[in-house]
């Protein structure tokens, strides 16, 4: 990573912080979207650099994928191998090759620190909590959230995956779930395209249709990684608001009804007399009331003939 971009890093809050990755030939291969085979010739041309050896492996870095993107988009226009080389060496003889290389890594490397990872059948039927059919591969495979590699599953996003695994475990069908993933890649590609345009139109065609001037490409670069973090705060926030509106929408009505059957039964409670008290303290209660009424009338019952006997005994006394 350039000084600059350290810098910004470090001072400003919404600026980007690119983590540098390493690759191995085939994860290089599979991230550019090329072949190991396509690696090896490039690199046998001089296109890209030699990859950095530890033992017997080599590893590759963020500028080896930014460059063999360049490669495939300009082989994608008609350039030749011998042309891009050419064009490759006018740069570097011509120009500041670090500051182009700067606007090549702003323009191409990744928008994610995230790393793919591979998954098993079985792996994916745990991960999903016993609920995953294997007919869910299919459309999975058609919006790229799993590539079949052998007898395993590559997965660009793990993250995706993990998340759709917990709204599987909630109860929604995968292919349900990923029906919505469909509409929202297509309208995400075009907001992402329109605001591409914008930066396009109003950064870069005032140089006309070639190679900025070097005196430029700094600024050109620093706007692109600015760019970066400015785009995913504002895609947050709208994704935020939408979901906001859509879950009032659709359940307000739903959380409103409980509402009201809470507060109804809550006046009906209040409003119906107080229930006997049954519990055990009552029954005790009843139970030492009672005998003490048997107690009471015993006395009363042996006190009965004492009184009788002194009446008569008053009476003789009298009588005298």
């Amino acid at each position: 990573m350039s000084s600059h971009k350290a810098a910004d890093a470090e001072t400003d809050p919404v600026s980007t912080h690119v983590v540098e990755r390493e690759y191995t030939i085939d994860e290089l291969a599979r991230a550019a979207d090329t072949t190991v085979r396509n690696v090896r010739a490039y690199q046998d041309r001089g296109l890209i650099p030699p990859p950095e050896r530890r033992g017997r492996t080599g590893y590759y870095g963020s500028e080896h994928l930014s460059r063999l993107r360049i490669i495939g988009q300009m082989i994608n226009r008609g350039y030749t191998l011998t042309s891009i080389g050419e064009l490759l060496e006018a740069w570097e003889h011509g120009r500041d090759i670090a500051q182009v290389m700067g606007l090549e890594a702003a323009v191409t490397s990744p928008w994610t620190d995230e790393t793919g990872g591979y998954f098993t059948l079985p792996q994916l039927v745990k991960m999903f909590g016993g609920k995953f059919e294997p007919r869910w591969l299919v459309k999975a495979s058609e919006l790229g959230i799993l590539r079949s590699e052998g007898a395993r599953f590559y997965a660009p996003s793990p993250r995706m995956l993990r998340a759709g695994a917990e709204l599987v475990k909630t109860g929604i069908p995968l292919d349900e779930m990923l029906d919505v993933v469909a509409k929202l890649r297509d309208n995400v590609e075009r907001a992402a395209n329109d605001m591409v345009r914008l930066v396009e139109h109003h950064i870069f065609d005032r140089f006309g249709p070639g190679l900025p001037p070097s005196d430029e490409i700094p600024a050109l670069g620093d706007a692109i990684w600015r760019l970066r973090p400015l785009v995913e705060v504002a895609v947050h926030a709208e994704v935020a608001r939408a979901m906001e509106r859509a879950a009032t929408r659709h359940l307000g009505d739903r959380l409103a009804y409980v509402l009201d059957h809470l507060h109804d039964h809550a006046e009906t409670e209040s409003a119906a007399p107080p229930p006997a008290d049954k519990g055990p303290g009552r029954k005790r209660a009843s139970s030492k009331t009672a005998s003490r009424k048997k107690a009471a009338a015993k006395k009363r019952s042996a006190a009965a003939p004492a009184g009788a006997a002194r009446k008569a005994s008053a009476k003789g006394r009298n009588g005298r």
